[in-house]
């Protein structure tokens, strides 16, 4: 059998610039330059990749995890926060879940500010509420725009995704030293292999909620995972989210060692719904809530984390994506706790440091601390709300 050839080094860059340029022109790189590709080398015909410029590799899961361990402590922390947060969600904690953090990290000072100042807070609110930070690097886009840290580190269009990768990383385990557990939506199915021990709650999507991928991925996951709703406000698309991941599923991965495989998972039965509205308005208020919970008792079963309650995240469709409008949301959800409303565990929120969000450019040309997505409350309302929930919690026990 004859040997297979090793793969060639990655292009440098004046082939780069070669493929890029007949491309700029209008012509087909891979018939139109001389620069040499992986296909030539391994006697593969050039009919494949014919739309793919360059394929990079990435440092294996194993050496980014092995460079950039956890301490003990930061592991610690990790197995003792999903353990709460699956008490908040089966009813045997009866604190409030809240994840509260930037809607995505762009500059990772920035967000380890906000992470020193919400771990403050958690510590002082510690009795009544669950604080999970909100630490996310992959942004789903309805069309194009800016993908997230992991893909656009430098915000210019770069896609240094190997440098966006490390500092993904290096932010979580910034988060986790604050004594602070994360919580982050994976959209890519790789990414997960990287920072998922890092990881506390995590999220699918609305745009995802209803993806075979994405719900094989919750399977497989060690964290609780919330799902969304649908975009088009569909409840059901997110129980049979829930349901589908708990159940045992094999399926195309890759290893700690970046090698394709086949991944068998158990299932993961800590999956719950996430009310987040939609294009046609919100669904947070109390009929929504009650409906929706006879919805996912129709389908799981009674001892599943979903049939137990769901979280409402107030932003996004619930808010119109309006940040005075989400403060709003939260106050509403913190008055219905009060008078001792059953069946929300949790409560979502965007936050930073300044309020709003400006549009996305390199680092030097933005406001410190506000948000390049979507609107964020600003970190004094953010703390008075999380006050108000507190105390919310703590008249819910005595009602």
């Amino acid at each position: 059998m004859p040997a297979v050839p090793t793969p060639r080094p990655l292009n440098t860059p004046e082939e780069l610039h070669a493929i890029r340029t007949a491309v700029r022109e209008g012509k087909n790189p891979l018939i139109a330059t001389d620069v040499p590709r992986w296909e030539d080398e391994v006697g593969v015909s050039r009919i494949i990749n014919r739309r793919v410029l360059e394929l990079e590799p990435l440092p294996t899961p194993a050496q980014v995890l092995g460079e950039l361990s956890m301490s003990q402590q930061s592991q610690d922390l990790v197995a003792t926060s999903r353990d709460e947060i699956r008490a908040c969600l089966y009813g045997q904690d009866d604190r409030l879940l809240v994840i509260v953090g930037p809607c995505s990290v762009h500059d990772p000072s920035a967000a380890l500010d906000y992470a020193h100042r919400l771990a403050a807070l958690s510590r002082e609110l510690s009795g009544e509420l669950l604080i999970v930070m909100r630490v996310y690097f992959e942004k789903p886009r309805t069309t194009v725009g800016w993908k997230g840290l992991i893909n656009d580190p430098d915000i210019d269009g770069t896609n240094q995704i190997r440098k966006g990768l490390l500092l993904a990383r290096k932010t979580l385990l910034g988060v986790l030293d604050e004594g602070l557990p994360a919580a982050t939506e994976f959209l890519e199915p790789t990414s997960p292999q990287y920072l998922a021990d890092a990881v506390s709650w995590s999220a699918i999507g609305a745009r995802n909620t209803e993806s075979q991928i994405h719900r094989q991925l919750a399977s497989g996951l060690s964290m609780p995972v919330g799902f969304k709703n649908a975009t088009d406000g569909s409840v059901g698309a997110a129980v049979n989210g829930c349901f589908a991941a708990a159940q045992c599923h094999t399926f195309f991965g890759v290893d700690h060692m970046g090698r394709a495989c086949a991944v068998e998972t158990l299932g993961n039965p800590d999956c719950h719904v996430v009310l987040r509205g939609s294009s046609h308005g919100p669904n947070y208020d109390a009929d929504s809530v009650a409906q929706a919970m006879r919805d996912i008792r129709k389908t799981m079963p009674a001892d599943s984390a979903a049939a137990q309650g769901l979280i409402i995240d107030a932003a996004h469709g619930n808010c119109g994506k309006d940040e005075k409008r989400e403060a709003q949301v939260v106050r509403e959800i913190a008055q219905r706790l009060a008078a001792g409303e059953r069946g929300i565990v949790g409560v979502m929120m965007e936050s930073f440091i300044e309020g709003g969000h400006q549009s996305a450019a390199p680092l030097s040309e933005l406001v410190y601390g506000k948000s390049i997505t979507d609107r964020c409350i600003a970190w004094p309302d953010t703390r008075d709300l999380l006050r108000e929930l507190a105390r919310a919690v703590g008249a819910r026990r005595w009602s």
